[in-house]
């Protein structure tokens, strides 16, 4: 059994990983209400760009474009490549929040044989090297602090390797929160975009009836008449790349709050186990501490009694001598 300055010492050293931990709790609160507020500050303009999109879409349904998966039948081929950007953080102490992105882009780069991994964040990063994944060595971005700057130049190179066809499908995998404070791990497809995602196929088809003859007196009648500057496809083609600056901008944002939502209550579950195990080490100083009591009195009763039987027995003698 432990004495009472080596048990003193285990509780002093608790209370400090304590303060430690509920200091990293609070700073975790406060960034994850900085995240919220970010994704609330930019969904209104996400969901904008959203309704364009499905503007054009829907009153130009025979338009075929590069973004999207009604993309001209020359391109149409079998997937050959596919890209990852899989959203990790660039610190640990977060929970299940790592392992379940990086669980889950594991698979997916099993199931593929041409593959790319763009790592967002120091733990996929290291750990996909570290594990011979084709990772791409010169896109390094860190996940914290997400900024819209850095969503547009993740968007850049990204929608560069579609256009130049050497990614043919593009998915990121990210965490994203739902019901409060439960994560879930999102896999969303960002090239080619769904057409389906923006506008049902029942729309596109009743459209597609509406302007089967595509004269303008028919389509002046029916007040469908747009008129876009310079071409549907070319603003197409700029709203589809702010949105999909803006999906990776949500994902950023997404992927912070669900890592520090986890930190804290990694956090929260390190302080409460902590007092925990203060709660049983004080019981245990308490018994140790009253043992070593109770064996200092025993010690002292006992030496009173050895020294009164010693008076006694010299006294004893000294009658004996007496009487002789």
């Amino acid at each position: 059994m432990a004495n009472t300055k080596e048990i003193q010492k285990r509780i002093n050293s608790i209370q400090d990983t304590m303060k430690i931990t509920k200091a990293m709790y609070m700073m975790s609160s406060m960034k994850l209400r900085k995240a919220k507020q970010k994704l609330e500050d930019t969904e209104p303009y996400f969901f904008g760009l959203q309704e364009q999109i499905r503007s054009i879409l829907y009153h130009f349904p025979q338009m075929q474009h590069l973004y999207f998966d009604n993309r001209i039948s020359d391109l149409q081929e079998e997937v050959k490549s596919k890209g990852y950007i899989v959203i990790t953080s660039d610190k640990g102490m977060a929970g299940a929040y790592n392992h379940n992105v990086i669980k889950e882009a594991k698979r997916l780069c099993d199931e593929t044989e041409d593959y790319t991994i763009f790592a967002i964040g120091e733990n996929g990063r290291h750990f996909f090297k570290s594990q011979k994944y084709n990772v791409k060595e010169d896109f390094r971005f860190s996940a914290n602090n997400p900024s819209v700057h850095r969503a547009r130049v993740i968007a850049e190179n990204i929608v560069q390797l579609y256009k130049e066809e050497k990614i043919d499908e593009i998915y990121i995998v990210y965490t994203k929160m739902t019901h409060g404070i439960k994560e879930e791990v999102e896999v969303a497809q960002l090239l080619p975009l769904k057409t389906a995602s923006f506008v049902k196929a029942e729309m596109i088809e009743e459209a597609k009836k509406g302007l089967s003859d595509n004269t303008l007196e028919e389509l002046d009648s029916a007040n469908d008449y747009f008129l876009i500057y310079p071409s549907p496809k070319k603003v197409l083609e700029n709203l589809v790349y702010n949105y999909v600056t803006g999906f990776i901008y949500g994902a950023l944002v997404e992927g912070s709050a669900s890592e520090e939502n986890a930190r804290m209550m990694a956090m929260q579950s390190a302080t409460d186990n902590a007092e925990a195990m203060l709660r049983e080490l004080s019981i245990e100083y308490n018994r140790v501490r009253q043992a070593a009591i109770t064996q200092e009195i025993t010690e002292v009763i006992g030496g009173a009694k050895a020294l009164r039987n010693k008076k006694a027995k010299k006294k004893k003698q000294l009658t004996r001598v007496k009487q002789v």
